[in-house]
């Protein structure tokens, strides 16, 4: 059986995600990060880098957040959520990179310094200029859609679940995305989604 290492509240709730829109089976492992979790040394046996998630699909062993939800989207997918064309494949990729390269490094900068650190030691100057720098992607996400429903067309994606699964922190952490209405139309109806829904209950 599947195995999903990570809790929820770390980037395996991304995989959570994925194995729920999938319908598979899955026994899901709600490991923390550290000391107790993912640097124990029975974890890094599983992924040496001691990061979440993991996951273990009956002695294949997968890490990287996006690579797993490729993966499993992949292996028991069908079009349209895992499409057909090589083409549109392409662009699956293409989207779930440019979540984890152009968004999501200002996303955890304004995360750290607007919640996660205590507040003496948050750096509102950091928070502000990755405020400013996650502008120009949200443009380029808002202008692609605003003639379409879905990253790759009117169909949900695993494009969409991916992109979706990064932003999904631009509302906890309060991003304004009033300059971006196609984007924040987008995000809303993915995030609404029955199976974003429950992998966001897992602990």
């Amino acid at each position: 059986m599947l195995k999903i290492y990570g809790t929820s509240k770390s980037r395996a709730g991304r995989a959570l995600w994925a194995a729920e829109e999938l319908g598979l089976k899955f026994e899901h492992l709600p490991i923390g990060i550290g000391e107790s979790g993912s640097r124990k040394p029975e974890f890094l046996k599983i992924n040496p880098n001691g990061r979440l998630p993991a996951i273990d699909d009956d002695g294949t062993i997968v890490w990287e957040s996006m690579a797993i939800n490729l993966y499993l989207a992949e292996k028991h997918g069908k079009a349209p959520l895992w499409p057909s064309k090589v083409e549109d494949r392409g662009h699956a990729y293409q989207w779930s990179l440019w979540g984890m390269t152009e968004t999501e490094p200002h996303l955890i900068a304004l995360l750290v310094n607007r919640m996660l650190l205590p507040k003496e030691q948050r750096n509102e100057q950091a928070a502000n200029n990755a405020s400013e720098a996650l502008k120009a992607p949200l443009k380029v996400l808002d202008d692609h859609l605003k003639n379409r429903q879905y990253l790759l067309g009117s169909d949900f994606t695993v494009a969409d679940l991916n992109v979706a699964s990064v932003l999904m922190l631009a509302p906890m952490i309060q991003v304004d995305m009033s300059g971006v209405p196609a984007a924040k139309a987008w995000l809303d109806k993915c995030l609404s989604r029955p199976a974003a829904q429950k992998s966001s209950s897992y602990k």
